[in-house]
């Protein structure tokens, strides 16, 4: 499903400052799997998942994703790309607060111009299954935290892509909700979803329904 390649990333600071994110990474993450990538910040696990998403490309090495070499992609395909097959769920939402919740679910489907019946049957199927139909019609920034988290998940799964990407999800949850996500992510793994998390929140360790932990140090998995 997934797989990185003898990857190695790195960020040119200046004409003499390179840094060295990632250091010959190769990963495999198999169709239905959720896995958690786990270590400080800084330790690589967000360029990981920045590559996943075609959101970066690779100093050297390869990127497949459902046989396709995602890492060559050029900017429009990359796009392309990331609207069919993912769904990002974002440390801080990235809603949208002048904008009510069915305005910021829909948001994913604009570029595909689907037709009103396509997408209110889109919008109400995650709407249900995330428990944020009542407030259809409210501002994002009137909603509670929790609620405002049920919005980025029913978002990001709107297009219902193959890949959940989850950065970081719970670094600005309390406990409670915190707990509540990681029972949203065992149902999305029940539907078949490949998942890969970044965290270094250790309410993500142990889980009976995760595959793998994967530790990285200093840009390489120990």
């Amino acid at each position: 499903m997934i797989e990185l390649i003898n990857i190695t990333k790195t960020y040119e600071i200046n004409k003499n400052n390179v840094v060295t994110a990632l250091k010959d990474i190769n990963l495999k993450v198999e169709e239905g799997e959720l896995i958690v990538l786990k270590g400080a910040s800084g330790s690589g696990k967000s360029s990981i998942l920045s590559l996943i998403a075609a959101l970066s490309k690779p100093t050297s090495g390869e990127v497949i994703v459902d046989a396709k070499h995602i890492s060559k992609l050029p900017d429009n395909f990359a796009s392309e790309y990331r609207r069919d097959n993912i769904g990002f769920i974002f440390q801080k939402y990235n809603l949208i607060t002048t904008l009510s919740v069915k305005e910021n679910i829909l948001l994913p489907l604009v570029p595909l111009n689907p037709d009103a019946d396509e997408a209110n049957e889109k919008l109400q199927r995650v709407m249900d299954m995330f428990k944020i139909e009542h407030k259809e019609d409210a501002f994002i920034k009137n909603l509670s935290g929790g609620e405002q988290q049920r919005v980025a998940i029913a978002r990001a799964n709107v297009n219902n892509p193959k890949i959940i990407i989850a950065d970081e999800p719970t670094a600005n949850l309390d406990e409670k909700l915190s707990l509540h996500f990681i029972e949203i992510l065992r149902e999305l793994k029940a539907l078949g979803k490949t998942i890969v998390v970044a965290t270094h929140d250790p309410l993500f360790f142990g889980l009976d329904f995760v595959d793998r932990e994967i530790e990285m140090h200093n840009g390489v998995l120990v």
